[in-house]
């Protein structure tokens, strides 16, 4: 297992933690004309239960 041989500075630990980014994820709205919810890509809409313009779950 790879060991450091030497301890890594503050700044260069600082410096390579900071490229650690949260990004916003991408939301599309719901092509069921009734519903026209944000949901996740590629996901069952959660308020009406469609995916790809099929009722796949139980409308809540």
């Amino acid at each position: 297992m790879a060991v450091p041989k030497r301890r890594m500075s503050r700044s260069n630990t600082r410096s390579r933690r900071s490229q650690w980014k949260t990004t916003a994820p991408t939301l599309i709205t719901c092509p069921n004309r009734g519903c026209g919810e944000k949901t996740l890509p590629h996901t069952a809409c959660p308020s009406c239960g469609t995916y790809r313009g099929r009722q796949v779950t139980a409308a809540v």
